[in-house]
């Protein structure tokens, strides 16, 4: 989360971590500590990822800017978990593998989207080089973002995810040793998928396009 912009432990958007920055750790991001900690802050902007699904109160925290969220999952096309790129290589969607930045609502990875984009993975030699590029590409993907908010005046473009065709929700409990056995197959064949159309997505400051 980016602090106010009065603090003094926050000045630009390329920042370096340092003793400083005061950090906490708690069992469940939904904490009554989480909740204070975030408004002793006074945040112009909550930056969320890699936390279980985010609950009140702290959907209600104020931030000058908001609350945004990373999913490593191209919505609203493939959603939940336990890991969309592997989902979407099971079912031999890899025009799907990509990642959304959204604002946060209440739902599992349905807030109106700031931005998304897909990309290729099929030339990656090993699933661990794989996870690593989805990786690399979010965090890419998060760092464009912030700057269009924190260089922008609200109100900010983003693109609800109702005007999209409806996409498929995962849930861990549907990740089954079957699941990971076609999704090893899959890996092993990529070179033999067919080509499918790509989908739209939205591409900052939140115009939809294609990607070729």
């Amino acid at each position: 989360m980016m602090p106010g912009k009065n603090s003094s432990i926050f000045t630009k958007l390329h920042f370096r971590i340092g003793p400083s920055v005061p950090i906490l750790r708690v069992e469940s991001i939904n904490s009554k500590e989480t909740k204070e900690f975030t408004r002793n802050l006074s945040p112009d902007l909550v930056v969320i990822s890699g936390t279980s699904l985010i609950k009140e109160p702290l959907l209600q925290m104020r931030a000058g800017i908001g609350l945004i969220n990373l999913h490593t999952g191209l919505s609203p096309y493939i959603k939940g978990g336990p890991n969309c790129t592997n989902w979407c290589i099971a079912h031999n969607d890899w025009h799907l593998v990509g990642n959304t930045i959204m604002w946060i609502n209440k739902g599992i990875d349905s807030g109106n989207i700031i931005t998304t984009a897909t990309i290729d993975i099929r030339q990656a030699r090993t699933l661990f080089e794989v996870h690593k590029m989805v990786m690399e590409h979010a965090h890419e993907l998060y760092l464009n973002s912030i700057n269009y908010l924190v260089n922008s005046q609200p109100p900010y473009i983003s693109v609800e995810q109702s005007g999209f065709p409806k996409g498929k929700t995962f849930y861990t409990k549907m990740w089954t040793s079957e699941k990971k056995s076609v999704m090893l197959r899959n890996w092993r064949n990529r070179a033999k998928a067919p080509g499918q159309t790509q989908p739209e997505t939205v591409s900052l400051p939140g115009y939809l396009t294609k990607q070729s």
